[in-house]
């Protein structure tokens, strides 16, 4: 019940992106406001996960996930009523106000999980089954959202959202984590936080996820320089489809091998390997046929890279600090996609598609890298 119950949240958010984007440019509305207020969404979202995801360590998931959908649902749903007819100002606060109160339903049911599979083979995959399942709905929320009138799209984003939450919040399986330490009072030893002196294998998960989040926003944007220069523009969702069913058959190959390592020293192994694949979409950047197949390549250790941060996150975590923990994964996944696309813009403005590649690889080898070192120092 917990899983459905994320899902059907999580597909909301899966079309919350293309809802908003749309919802907030129409109406006489121009594209580039409506892409200033998504990306003020974006941002405070990500700045405040973390924070959201504290509260359902403080007071448990059955009050804070609740707390926080009716004013969500209600920031959204008064966009989708009257948001063609009010002034930016206003519009700002309302995305801002649903941007701070988003449902963490991802760390919520990571932490779920987490109580759920005390092994680390059981809880690898788990991790692995969450974020194929998170993978494959946001590539179907985007074209629901598009099949419906943008305000329709937003309200029923909304709506999917709360209901999931509250859903989530009242399933059974919930429950277990206040029996575990998350919910009331907090142990003394997880005061300071999990990116405090005490989580330092949190702050490395955090690196291998700002890592695949860099890779993501920036490809996305090297496929569609390298379609409209084979004058195929049409093509880039077939072949960044591919590079999400790469990463699907990675989650689920991922989720069944035995590892002999333990999840946090795989992290930089799996992030070299994704910076080597980065340099090969390098080389087949002049062909997009070849390009297509390089970067479902690429995609088969996505999943497993980001399934093994949340599984060392959950595992180096303070104590009573399990949502938390994973929120700062999902947040640096978040806040390097947006990096990542900041790079990539800079980069294909100058006409130089390898050199991105190369770039974006060198920025996951440096994250290997540190995450390596952060592992044995921390």
């Amino acid at each position: 019940m917990a899983f459905g119950a994320a899902l059907v949240g999580r597909l909301g958010y899966g079309m919350l992106g293309v809802a908003l984007l749309l919802e907030l440019s129409a109406g006489g509305g121009s594209l580039a406001r409506g892409g200033l207020l998504a990306t003020g969404f974006g941002t405070v979202s990500v700045v405040l996960g973390p924070a959201r995801a504290d509260l359902v360590d403080r007071w448990g998931a059955g009050r804070a996930l609740p707390a926080l959908a009716a004013p969500f649902a209600g920031a959204l749903l008064t966009l989708a009523c009257c948001g063609r007819s009010t002034n930016t100002a206003v519009l700002g606060l309302l995305v801002a106000a649903g941007g701070a109160t988003c449902p963490p339903l991802g760390p919520t049911m990571r932490a779920v999980w987490g109580a759920l599979a005390p092994q680390e083979a059981l809880l690898q995959r788990a991790f692995g089954l969450d974020t194929v399942a998170e993978e494959v709905l946001f590539l179907v929320g985007p074209p629901l959202a598009v099949a419906l009138d943008p305000a329709r799209a937003l309200a029923v984003a909304a709506v999917l959202v709360a209901v999931g939450a509250c859903a989530l919040a009242a399933a059974p399986a919930t429950r277990l984590l206040a029996a575990g330490g998350t919910g009331g009072a907090r142990p003394a030893r997880a005061r300071s936080g999990p990116l405090s002196a005490g989580g330092a294998g949190v702050r490395r998960t955090a690196v291998a996820a700002l890592a695949v989040g860099v890779c993501l926003g920036a490809v996305d944007l090297y496929v569609l320089a390298c379609a409209r220069q084979a004058h195929h523009a049409g093509a880039v969702g077939w072949v960044l489809a591919g590079q999400s069913a790469g990463s699907v058959v990675g989650g689920l190959v991922n989720g069944r091998l035995r590892w002999r390592r333990p999840a946090p020293a795989r992290l930089p192994l799996l992030l070299a390997g994704l910076a080597a694949l980065l340099c090969v979409d390098a080389v087949a950047a002049g062909s997009l046929p070849w390009l297509a197949g390089c970067v479902a390549a690429t995609g088969t250790l996505l999943a497993p890279t980001l399934s093994t941060a949340y599984l060392a996150a959950a595992r180096t975590a303070p104590e009573g600090a399990a949502a938390r923990a994973t929120g700062w994964v999902n947040s640096a996944v978040n806040a390097g996609s947006s990096a990542g696309g900041a790079l990539a813009s800079a980069l294909v403005g100058a006409h130089v598609l390898p050199v991105g590649f190369l770039a974006t690889g060198a920025v996951v080898g440096l994250c290997a890298f540190g995450a390596g070192e952060r592992g044995r120092n921390g």
